[in-house]
């Protein structure tokens, strides 16, 4: 059985959402999954995903393939996450 880590499209008509899961290659794209990891909204601003980093590295370590689009995510995840000490720092500095 081979496992991917691939967005699963949810929502309605010209309003997509999309579930972050880990499923069967051989299953259809929006039939069932293994595990729900996050999620993703492209419509919404600022932050607009969700991804369970440690639940990611499982699947990967057990030889999961991973999407180009959540590969996205999890780049942007991670340089949101190297930034985010800078800024709390910011915010705690006095005269801000």
């Amino acid at each position: 059985m081979s496992i991917s880590i691939r967005l699963k499209k949810m929502g309605k008509k010209d309003q997509p959402f999309y579930r972050v899961v880990v499923s069967d290659t051989l299953k259809k794209h929006e039939g069932a999954y293994l595990e729900n990891l996050g999620w993703y909204d492209p419509l919404a601003s600022g932050d607009n995903y969700l991804l369970k980093t440690d639940r990611i590295e499982y699947w990967m370590s057990q030889g999961a393939r991973v999407s180009d689009t959540v590969t996205s995510l999890l780049r942007r995840n991670r340089k949101r996450l190297r930034n985010a000490p800078a800024e709390a720092e910011a915010a705690a500095a006095p005269g801000a």
